[in-house]
């Protein structure tokens, strides 16, 4: 069956989903995205995507097209479309199209895109395994809380821990501290039993999978620091993970090569994972 995607109100197959040269998006990185997991057939944590979305609209002052109700309305309805049982809803807002100059016209139609595509979640051979991330340095423009569009430091970021053999990028300051994955939440285990990562500021992207397991960690007793921690810490750690809509809670095994904890999936890490799972299918 051909996918489906929505593109300013149609259904279309894939192949005919297009939007100008002109659109700002495509030209000045003007523009906005969720990614929102599907477990089951059905949308997860949408709320919260929600809410970040509307956020990073208004921290731009940009217009959606459709309010955060009728989104979530198509994205369900692109679900059903797609006949998606596992995988992602991606979805992209930008400022709409025009010929091109860096102040937008007041009055610019916003341009709204979505798709679906198939992923496994549950099943991850990553999460069974754990996966090496490598650092790299965090070389990002300073509003990271905005889920912007402009998204070419993370590529580099993750093609540079390809390149030293790892799976994903941890992206680091010039003073050593973790800010967060190149496309997730970073978070590490301390050995007296706190998890810690950082909390939300203009620094990292406030993670909405991330938001979820706070609610859950009290089920197993433990409590959330928030605050940074170095690469230092993080190799002394007693587990690790990164969380994220398109990967859900991921173990982490080793960092620059060297092994955390045991170099394998710890039973905390895992014992989240499944919590987390309970929850989205909620």
């Amino acid at each position: 069956m051909a996918r489906i995607a929505y593109v300013n109100g149609s259904f279309l197959p894939l192949h005919e989903a297009n939007v100008s040269i002109l659109d700002r998006g495509f030209l000045f990185a003007d523009g906005i995205y969720e990614v929102t997991a599907v477990l089951d057939g059905r949308l997860v944590d949408t709320p919260r995507h929600m809410a970040r979305l509307d956020r990073s609209a208004r921290e731009i002052g940009m217009r959606l097209a459709e309010t955060p109700e009728r989104i979530e309305a198509i994205e369900k309805e692109l679900v059903e479309r797609n006949r998606l049982t596992e995988g992602v809803v991606y979805l992209q807002a930008t400022r709409g199209a025009e010929d091109r100059d860096f102040l937008p016209s007041p009055d610019l139609a916003p341009t709204l895109v979505m798709f679906t595509q198939e992923k496994v979640l549950v099943d991850s051979p990553a999460a069974r395994t754990g996966i090496g991330v490598a650092t790299v340095p965090d070389i990002r423009w300073g509003r990271r809380d905005i889920k912007s569009v402009m998204l070419l430091a993370q590529v580099l970021a993750k093609q540079e821990a390809a390149r030293k053999g790892a799976q994903d990028a941890w992206l680091v300051t010039d003073e050593g501290m973790v800010t967060e994955g190149a496309s997730s939440t970073a978070w590490i285990l301390t050995y007296d039993g706190k998890l810690v990562t950082r909390d939300k500021s203009h620094v990292t992207l406030p993670g909405c999978t991330g938001d979820a397991l706070a609610d859950l960690v009290g089920e197993l007793g433990l409590t959330i620091d928030f605050r940074p921690f170095s690469v230092e810490e993080a190799l002394d750690a007693k587990e690790a993970f990164n969380s994220a809509a398109g990967s859900l809670i991921l173990p982490i095994v080793s960092i620059d090569g060297r092994p955390i904890g045991d170099g394998r999936p710890g039973p905390v890490t895992t014992r989240l994972r499944e919590l987390y799972i309970e929850h989205a299918r909620r």
